[in-house]
């Protein structure tokens, strides 16, 4: 579970694992699962921080960089491995760039999730891979026992299979491998501190082009998405992890979980010392800030409103690492007028879908 001030980027927030402990309280073997499941977490959590926060330099000297090969060359390379249900990483290795299709599915999605999310950003931005150098971009499926989570650890995805009750298997959303490969490139572009609403911030650009690499590999328009988040991973038909159109409407009166709490507002800001001051829940707001402003400028999301957002991410003046929404706000509706200066219904629409979440 992500808790306790100590940052790591999961998809599955502290707030949807901390109702589940306590609506199985009951169930010994269940809760046996839940703590299992926050120890593997904590061990996750830990070698995440000390990845992003050392210089390449130093994780060579260290010898942590076995996984990080990078290449001049402009072009995906993936890798893709099996812990085979084992809490290894990176495990073995499956199927490598260039390699046709496997049975297993798991290693299927993830090779292609990856491929999406690398053509999303060097078609668009011209971003060559998670560090802008080539980084390889490696995966591990099938970690741990019926884990349920997904993650960016610093230098690569982990995915567990779900408990097939709750969570289904991580690799099935799109949206997903975007999220959490997009942690990488926050990590190597403004590298926003995980806690209060910088950390918020983090969750939330991770969401937000994780959704537009999922209406760009099924060409939605902005009034054509559903713009959720893990509608397959939260299993059954009416609920997803999160709603960028909606906050707090992902689930409604779901058996175990109850009802979706993000606020789509400051109104419900939320103070959260159990997730580094609300970093998952408080997402709600800057993801529904984008929402609005690409809802209100039309057309496809990242030809617009994806281009100021990723400029705002990549200036690290104007969105330093401790930065607030007040601070990215500014940045995008700077951006929006730089980027488009001869269409000022783009800066309006950002810097009013701001004003409309109450930033």
């Amino acid at each position: 579970m992500c808790q306790q001030h100590r940052p790591i980027q999961c998809i599955v927030p502290p707030y949807i694992l901390s109702k589940l402990i306590t609506s199985n309280e009951d169930n010994a073997s269940q809760v046996k699962k839940d703590v299992a499941n926050l120890i593997l977490d904590e061990q996750i959590r830990s070698r995440r921080r000390v990845f992003s926060h050392l210089k390449d330099e130093t994780r060579q000297a260290a010898g942590l960089t076995t996984l990080k090969k990078t290449s001049k060359k402009i072009a995906v390379n993936r890798e893709v491995y099996t812990a085979n249900s084992k809490e290894v990483e990176p495990g073995t290795l499956v199927r490598k760039e260039g390699q046709a299709a496997v049975k297993d599915k798991d290693v299927n999605n993830v090779y292609d999730g990856g491929g999406f999310t690398w053509d999303f950003y060097y078609s668009l931005f011209g971003r060559n891979s998670i560090d802008n150098k080539g980084l390889k971009i490696v995966q591990t499926v099938h970690y741990g026992k019926k884990y349920d989570n997904a993650f960016w650890d610093g230098q690569q995805m982990i995915f567990g299979d779900g408990d097939g009750k709750i969570f289904g298997s991580f690799t099935e959303d799109i949206d997903i491998i975007g999220h959490e490969l997009t942690h990488g490139v926050v990590q190597y572009e403004c590298n926003l501190a995980y806690k209060d609403q910088s950390g918020a911030l983090n969750e939330s650009l991770a969401d937000v082009f994780g959704s537009m690499i999922k209406q760009r590999v099924l060409n939605q328009e902005v009034t054509k998405a559903d713009w959720l988040i893990g509608e397959k991973v939260l299993l059954g038909a009416k609920y997803a992890l999160r709603s960028l159109k909606a906050p707090g409407t992902a689930y409604k009166n779901h058996p175990q979980l109850g009802t979706d709490p993000q606020p789509a507002t400051m109104a419900g800001y939320t103070d959260d010392p159990t997730d580094n001051g609300g970093v998952h829940l408080n997402s709600g707001i800057p993801n529904h800030a984008f929402y609005l402003a690409a809802f209100n400028i039309g057309g496809y999301a990242w030809e617009k409103a994806g281009k100021v957002w990723y400029a705002a991410l990549c200036d690290n003046k104007l969105v330093k690492k401790s930065a607030t929404f007040a601070d990215f706000k500014n940045a995008t509706i700077t951006y929006a007028g730089k980027l488009f200066k001869t269409d000022k219904s783009v800066e309006k629409a950002v810097s009013d879908a701001w004003t409309a979440v109450g930033v």
